[in-house]
């Protein structure tokens, strides 16, 4: 009972998603040929927001609710991840849609991505096997 509340806000986001037409195949090839700006307000705003946020976490040692000091452990950069980021783009760019929105694709009714979901659930299962192999 206490995983509704978990999804209901994943519903409330996947409309708003939808409402957006930030899951829109249209809208994200848009984005790729320079041709409008929407999505590149809308990523932009959510970096700045991201950024804002830690900020204000590290500057006023936020506490979770129950009561433990978020720390954010810093991260080194390595070849892995512009490795990663390629495959990624390359996905995105190719399928049309960013991991984020394919569980409301799916839930409006664009069954055929359902194909997308599963290749992603596929690709984090080799990443998994893989992982110790890969640069990191």
């Amino acid at each position: 009972m206490s995983k509704i509340k978990f999804l209901l806000l994943g519903f409330i986001f996947g409309v708003i998603l939808i409402k957006a037409e930030v899951i829109s195949w249209f809208r994200i090839q848009e984005m790729f040929r320079f041709q409008a700006f929407q999505m590149y307000g809308i990523i932009g705003s959510a970096v700045m927001i991201g950024v804002i946020s830690v900020f204000l976490i590290k500057k006023y040692k936020v506490k979770t609710i129950h009561g433990e000091e978020i720390k954010i452990a810093p991260k080194q950069f390595n070849k892995g991840n512009i490795i990663g980021g390629l495959i990624f783009g390359f996905g995105w760019a190719m399928t049309g849609a960013c991991p984020g929105p394919l569980y409301a694709l799916v839930g409006s009714g664009l069954l055929v991505i359902a194909v997308v979901l599963l290749s992603a659930i596929f690709g984090t299962w080799v990443y998994g096997c893989l992982r110790n192999k890969l640069p990191h």
